[in-house]
């Protein structure tokens, strides 16, 4: 077997892409989007009429809906060619805005549910800020289930935990890039602090009995997804998904919540107190957050001008 059919063994492979190619090639369960990804799709010819239609249908709209009906339209071709579930974002300027990122999620959701999606298909997608755990817990009491973003730190996975959300998403290959520019070295293998703190949010997760599920995302390389074996999702770009369907190199388990009861680990609990001085103790944290949320802002506002130019 190659290394996609080997890892398929431990671990629910997800497409990491808008685009529907990519889907059918590797056969991925589920699908994450962002709107960094749907800014490319649209800029290429076969899914620009995705954009022309939700201009042309709801034109008259707020800018914010047709932004909506845009994702949502991603999201429905994307069902089309998945067994399970699809993860659509949140406007990422709402990531201080709890109210807000609640109205936008029950938004989201009404949309494909008149679309004949049920929710338990649908993953919203919001930043793991304080203010989107909290929006977060409201929703998962409404059935509306969430996957938390622009995850860094330990703290911000405690506290989606405790707020029961469905599902996180920490980001490893953005936790490489900060520790490699800020140390000048390279990390390979066991040693990459993104795949490290994966680990170690998976341990914590299992050692306490959280049903969370921990997916890992944003991977520079495959040595990155090949370590995180086991995992209960990871979601890949389709660079890599090809690239580890073109090698038979071994791929073992790496984690296990049998292997997680061994842990040495202390449980914490987080008020919003704890939460804001622990992330703020990480630097690493603190810096890839506030960025993160920045470029998905930036890609959202281009996206924007692309819809206003076609109105």
């Amino acid at each position: 077997m190659n290394q996609l059919e080997q890892l398929k063994q431990f671990t629910t492979i997800v497409a990491d892409t808008g685009d529907f190619q990519a889907m059918k090639a590797f056969a991925p369960r589920d699908a994450t989007t962002n709107p960094s990804l749907i800014l490319k799709a649209v800029q290429k010819e076969e899914y620009r009429h995705l954009l022309e239609q939700a201009v042309r249908d709801h034109g008259g709209k707020s800018m914010g809906e047709i932004t909506d009906r845009l994702l949502v339209a991603f999201g429905l071709e994307i069902l089309k060619l998945i067994p399970g579930r699809v993860s659509t974002e949140t406007d990422a300027r709402l990531s201080f805005d709890t109210a807000g990122t609640i109205d936008k999620g029950r938004a989201l959701i009404g949309l494909y549910e008149a679309a004949g999606i049920a929710r338990e298909r649908v993953l919203i997608k919001i930043a793991s800020t304080w203010e989107g755990i909290r929006a977060a817990e409201v929703l998962e009491k409404d059935g509306i289930r969430c996957n938390m973003t622009l995850l860094f730190a330990l703290p911000q996975a405690i506290a989606c935990a405790e707020a029961g959300v469905q599902l996180i998403s920490p980001f490893v290959g953005r936790i490489y890039d900060w520790y490699k520019k800020s140390t000048g070295q390279d990390y390979a293998g066991a040693d990459d602090p993104g795949v490290q703190s994966v680990q170690r949010i998976y341990s914590y997760y299992r050692k306490f009995g959280y049903k969370t599920e921990v997916m890992g995302a944003s991977f520079r390389n495959t040595s990155q997804i090949t370590e995180l074996a086991g995992c209960d999702l990871l979601t890949i770009s389709p660079e890599l998904l090809q690239k580890l369907s073109e090698s038979e190199a071994p791929v073992t388990r790496k984690l296990s919540p049998e292997a997680a009861q061994q842990a040495a680990m202390e449980k914490l609990t987080l008020d919003e107190k704890s939460f804001r001085f622990m992330l703020n103790d990480d630097a690493m944290g603190t810096e890839k957050l506030a960025e993160g949320i920045r470029l998905f802002c930036a890609d959202a506002v281009k996206l924007e001008k692309m819809i206003d130019g076609l109105r």
